[in-house]
């Protein structure tokens, strides 16, 4: 059944809202997810949240399979006023639903890096935008998934979930230090490449192989060189405007789609 709550002062409330900090999620292992079409793709991709919220006369079919899915997984339902709801949530137009889900596994063992032959790997990306825009590019172009190396944004924070257009929950992630990752890769086949000015050559007709990872650089600062030396292929591409680089979830989209043309091409 149902548990409803209409004080602001619930020690639950208290704790769904400290999951829009990252400290608290780390410490709780879970994490917050606002809107009925991202629990849905959650929902589609066997993911279903632990604890689902909703405004009190929400009704809507997507939302009836989502609340029986979740008491039939022994989950919470807590219906509650649309002000403590977007007091959870922090937005004042909130989407009248949200969904508190268990983080998972994002060590590198759990990877099955044959399952595809275009992965991307992201370097002390920052911005949040950023990485849910790169694990959409994944999704689009088939990749394996994505590799956040070293001191990245938090993929499970709100903005990243937001920006991933429900790819966090369909696209293998993984987190990993850069002292960890490469062995990881020289373990078994794989190419390396980034997007560099060091002794590269252009990215159009450069000699990808598969499995692909192509690694993408701070958006301030780039990739360090040593990082960029360990790379079997460095790759440039032509800037003919004023700007002196692209975005960095723009340039891994730009590469990974070359890649997966030559890719379908060799097979």
């Amino acid at each position: 059944m149902r548990k409803h709550i209409t004080g602001f002062s619930n020690p639950t409330v208290k704790y769904l809202r400290s999951l829009r900090d990252k400290k608290h999620r780390k410490r709780a292992g879970q994490f917050l997810v606002e809107g009925l079409r991202l629990l849905e793709d959650a929902r589609a991709s066997g993911r279903v949240p632990r604890t689902l919220v909703m405004a009190e006369g929400r009704e809507h079919p997507l939302l009836a399979r989502l609340e029986a899915d979740v008491m039939a997984a022994g989950g919470e339902v807590i219906a509650t006023t649309p002000d403590i709801l977007s007091k959870i949530t922090g937005k004042e137009n909130t989407q009248s639903v949200a969904g508190v889900f268990d983080e998972w596994d994002t060590s590198l063992a759990q990877l099955d890096r044959t399952a595809a032959p275009i992965w991307l790997v992201a370097q002390a990306l920052r911005d949040p935008g950023n990485l849910g825009t790169m694990l959409r590019t994944c999704d689009a172009v088939g990749a394996g998934g994505l590799i956040l190396i070293d001191d990245c944004a938090d993929p499970f924070s709100a903005e990243a979930v937001r920006a991933s257009m429900g790819a966090v929950f369909t696209v293998g992630l993984a987190q990993a230090r850069w002292e960890e990752f490469l062995p990881w890769l020289r373990a078994a086949a794989g190419q390396l490449v980034a997007a560099s000015l060091r002794d590269a050559v252009p990215y159009r007709g450069a000699p990808y192989q598969a499995p692909c990872f192509i690694l993408v650089g701070n958006e301030s600062q780039g990739l360090p060189e040593d990082y960029e030396m360990a790379c079997d292929l460095r790759v440039t591409m032509p800037m003919k405007g004023r700007a002196d680089s692209l975005n960095a979830a723009v340039a891994g989209a730009v590469l990974a789609y070359e890649v997966l043309a030559a890719v379908d091409q060799s097979t």
